[in-house]
């Protein structure tokens, strides 16, 4: 059975599955049902792994042994697999969640908040400034500067940074609204874009640019920046880098400066 890297290396990265595992998995895929060692001929997995591969996919339930001799080896559903998968993988996330949730409220948090605030003070201003590589992990990084917001938060960025953020985002804008927070956005906003902002006209003020203004930053509570080194347009997502400055001396004085540029943008007019 000739079956093409490619297929495998997805398999492999949707099941967790070793290149051994999938090899043989596969192969009983394509038979249904078979032996040991005709799965070894099949999928040229060594005789000798054979057993203790398909022991390791019986554990997981990707196989059940069939009773009899000789012993021979039937393939699960793939629609059960996925099912118990998805099932494993959220109870695994609850019980994580449970235990960080659970571990706030032990000694052990107090202690560590201790030893943060005590360092912390010990930092010099200028100093609480760094740079967070990969969308993922600065989208991460956002996401906890604007759990922090008490009074404002103001995002400039470009049109495809305005999707993402309101899909990440949608939900936290919506409390910090509640929290009073006044949440302001420029983007260069298309008609085409109105029904993705609909849900968040109401609590977002929103004013549009062109290309004549470009940059992507975050000023929260005029205290904290974030701003991208890079287009977007013009770097992969794994090396889109974002520095995080937490100086109100700075950030206010930039802050100040943007608010003159806010009053002549024009305001986005959402149709009824």
């Amino acid at each position: 059975m000739i079956v093409k890297e490619d297929f495998l290396k997805k398999l492999r990265q949707a099941f967790d599955l070793n290149i051994y595992e999938v090899k043989i998995w596969t192969a009983l895929l394509s038979r249904g049902i078979a032996t040991a060692g005709e799965l070894s001929d099949i999928s040229q997995v060594p005789r000798s792994r054979s057993y203790d591969v398909l022991e390791t996919l019986e554990k997981k339930n990707f196989v059940i042994m069939k009773l009899g001799k000789p012993i021979k080896y039937i393939a699960v559903k793939p629609e059960e697999i996925v099912v118990r998968i998805k099932s494993q993988i959220t109870e695994q996330a609850e019980t994580k969640v449970s235990s960080l949730e659970n571990i706030k409220k032990e000694t052990v948090f107090e202690e560590i908040q201790q030893l943060y605030s005590q360092g912390i003070k010990k930092i010099e201003p200028n100093s609480l400034a760094g740079s967070v590589k990969g969308r993922d992990n600065v989208y991460s990084h956002l996401r906890s500067i604007l759990d922090t917001a008490k009074k404002s938060v103001t995002i400039v960025t470009s049109e495809q940074g305005l999707i993402r953020k309101v899909k990440r985002y949608k939900t936290l804008f919506t409390k910090l609204h509640d929290k009073g927070v006044k949440i302001r956005i420029v983007a260069p906003i298309t008609e085409g874009m109105h029904k993705q902002l609909n849900d968040l006209k109401k609590i977002v003020q929103f004013k549009k640019t062109d290309n004549s203004m470009q940059g992507r930053f975050i000023i929260i509570d005029e205290e904290q920046i974030l701003f991208m080194i890079s287009d977007d347009q013009n770097v992969h997502e794994n090396y889109d880098t974002g520095v995080w400055v937490d100086t109100p001396y700075f950030t206010k004085a930039l802050g100040t400066m943007f608010n003159g540029t806010w009053n002549n943008l024009e305001t986005v007019k959402f149709k009824k």
